[in-house]
């Protein structure tokens, strides 16, 4: 799953016109982000992009297959297809596919719910333990006479 750092740099180089487009490491491979949404995936020096059924058939018409990111599991696979070797080579054309898996994946992040925080059901916080003030002890102690037996004093 190595991705070289020659061709992550061609693939940033054509997606140069889409804005703000940052690579991450992620599992052995590269994830590609524009606007903190996850929209596609470097791996094995193959480039591929978020689908759903707005833009599955413009990847199968074409030939591409899905990511299997488990090798020993080819049945899994993930919504992303590797995109075509000519489109990549077109910066102006790989920029309307990137766009195509961009609105998919803000369309997906519109669907997953909100973590959301209801402040009156928040359990409060267990209260911290007050740190120990530091007294000095003596490990002397009494015998049954009461009177104190020789020791050393600690700090």
């Amino acid at each position: 799953m190595p991705v070289s750092a020659d061709y992550l740099t061609y693939v940033l180089d054509q997606l140069a016109p889409l804005a703000r487009v940052r690579a991450r490491r992620m599992f052995g491979g590269i994830g590609l982000y524009a606007d903190d949404l996850f929209f596609g995936i470097v791996d094995d020096d193959c480039l591929y992009f978020k689908v759903d059924d707005s833009n599955r058939n413009d990847y199968l018409t074409r030939g591409c297959t899905a990511f299997r990111p488990f090798a020993d599991d080819p049945t899994k696979s993930m919504s992303y297809f590797n995109v075509p070797e000519d489109v990549i080579e077109d910066s102006d054309e790989l920029t309307r596919w990137a766009r195509k898996a961009l609105s998919v994946a803000l369309a997906a992040a519109a669907r997953r719910p909100r973590k959301q925080v209801n402040k009156q059901n928040k359990l409060p916080t267990p209260a911290r333990a007050k740190p120990r003030s530091k007294i000095k002890r003596s490990s002397r102690s009494t015998s049954a006479a009461g009177r104190k037996l020789p020791g050393r004093r600690l700090k």
